[in-house]
């Protein structure tokens, strides 16, 4: 075989390797995961459950199952069949609320609430803007990336309130005031400690709520690893409303 010869098949398998190389990019990418699953057909589809690009989901009426793939999600209402993946154009990005849920160092500088009037009750779909502030409202586990600076956060700033904070050897008080949604967990009277139940009470809520929580080193940086990380560590409060909020872009066109 002459040097021409050998050089022309070596390229020639160079560029077979290479679209080899983009074809299994390009299936890896198309995977689905389930992120949420209700309705009498969730059994079949749990949350966190990898599919295949194959694979097909038959939804009964009632079914609701969201999708994430390529870090964006495809929400499926039953009855039908659907496919696990579906196209979605690589040039749609993030959407600046997904973005701003999942940014690190939350601060008390941001804003995210709700102003009622006398008697009004704060919606209950209004959720903390970012991932790493402590929704009292919510009862589960909750993921903790900086324990010396976590925030608790309130729907609604209209009013002075109390919230209580117990714990099996010791309580303390939170005061919020008119205007701030927000305030510093009382580390200097109550550490956070993992794995230790926290009774929360008062401040508009209409029964006390359970929380307690689990330790995480870093928080990612993409939406398919903070999926995975709360998955993992059993942070459902913050899946969901991560969750909630990725369909909310979805359904406002990204």
């Amino acid at each position: 075989m002459s040097f021409p010869d050998i050089r022309t098949r070596r390229l020639g398998l160079t560029a077979i390797a290479a679209v080899m190389a983009v074809a299994v990019v390009g299936t890896a990418a198309a995977q689905s995961m389930v992120i949420r699953s209700t309705g009498p057909s969730a059994s079949k589809y749990p949350t966190g459950a990898k599919l295949k690009p194959t694979d097909k989901l038959t939804l009964v009426a009632g079914d609701k199952v969201v999708l994430m793939q390529a870090g964006k999600t495809r929400t499926l209402s039953g009855p039908g069949t659907f496919g696990a993946t579906g196209a979605i154009a690589s040039s749609q990005s993030m959407g600046t609320t997904v973005s701003r849920m999942l940014a690190k160092g939350p601060t008390m500088r941001s804003r995210g609430g709700f102003s009622r009037g006398p008697g009004e009750q704060a919606p209950a779909d209004i959720r903390a803007p970012n991932l790493w502030l402590l929704d009292y409202r919510d009862a589960g586990t909750f993921c903790v990336t900086d324990p010396a600076s976590l925030i608790l956060w309130r729907p609604h700033m209209d009013s002075d309130e109390l919230l209580k904070i117990e714990r099996a050897d010791k309580s303390a008080t939170v005061a919020f005031i008119e205007g701030a949604n927000f305030r510093k967990w009382p580390t200097d009277v109550m550490p956070v400690q993992y794995g230790v139940d926290y009774r929360l009470s008062g401040a508009g809520l209409a029964a006390p709520v359970t929380v307690r929580f689990a330790a995480l080193a870093n928080a990612p940086d993409t939406v398919e690893g903070s999926v995975d990380m709360l998955m993992a560590k059993g942070c459902t409060p913050q899946l969901n409303r991560l969750v909630d909020t990725m369909s909310d872009s979805e359904a406002a066109g990204g």
